[in-house]
């Protein structure tokens, strides 16, 4: 079954509303067959320390428990980050999120970190990596680094076939709207909302960098040409800390 439905995606790939119509029977059939539901139990049951990967997408991590919107694995859990997730308070004791938030309005990112402090224990940490705003920002002034010059002929050649010429105007307006981006973090709202959401500590760290070693080396710097994600990109640690009180 799955490899019929995979070839009917395949051929309706041009045509969106049947592709969505298809990967909607997909994800019935994992449910119906337990899919999700079996590796999740499987690794909560193997795993001493337990993190939370959401929206992987080609960027698999060993000893995590990998999910996204819509697996391209069947070791690949199915969680909408947008709703409620599938696991008991507490359950993890570290969440990892990594160009993904920004795929969902502000109020839906909220509710994502609400339930990342759900799920994680007290003293469980967050980690999320994001565009950030002010990279947009500088991408638009006159004086440019060597690298924002690269920056700016890569995205051009790459996503704007449309555009007459390699410019800022192009790259800044198609980079808030392309690849299904719909909110661009600042430092000071992504912190603002950790914060809401109960986080504490609020860290700042580069890319693949963490005083924890389990946070360390985890962003995918291999999928863009090299210092372009980390020129996109700013990361930020939470710590899940309950205060309890004593009458």
């Amino acid at each position: 079954m799955r490899s019929i439905i995979k070839t009917i995606l395949k051929k309706s790939r041009h045509n969106g509303l049947a592709r969505g119509f298809y990967r909607k029977i997909w994800m019935l059939c994992r449910e119906i067959a337990g899919v999700d539901k079996k590796i999740i139990e499987q690794y909560l049951d193997q795993q001493q320390t337990k993190k939370l990967h959401l929206g992987c997408g080609d960027n698999i991590i060993d000893g995590w428990l990998n999910s996204d919107l819509l697996p391209k694995s069947n070791n690949v859990v199915h969680i909408d980050a947008t709703k409620t997730y599938p696991f008991d308070d507490e359950t993890f004791d570290y969440v990892f999120n990594e160009h993904m938030i920004e795929h969902v309005s502000y109020a839906q990112g909220q509710h994502m970190l609400k339930e990342c402090f759900r799920v994680l224990k007290d003293g469980g940490k967050i980690r999320i990596s994001t565009p950030n705003l002010s990279f947009l920002i500088l991408l638009y002034q006159n004086e440019k680094t060597e690298l924002q010059k690269e920056y700016i002929g890569w995205a051009t050649e790459t996503f704007i076939g449309s555009a007459p010429y390699c410019e800022d105007t192009f790259v800044i307006n198609n980079f808030v709207r392309d690849w299904g981006h719909t909110f661009i973090y600042d430092e000071k709202i992504l912190r603002f909302s950790l914060e809401k959401a109960g986080f504490k500590e609020i860290t700042k760290f580069e890319l693949n960098e963490s005083e924890d070693e389990i946070l360390r080396n985890l962003e995918n710097e291999r999928r863009l040409p090299e210092g372009f994600l980390s020129l996109e990109s700013f990361t930020l640690e939470g710590i899940k800390k309950v205060v309890t009180t004593f009458r």
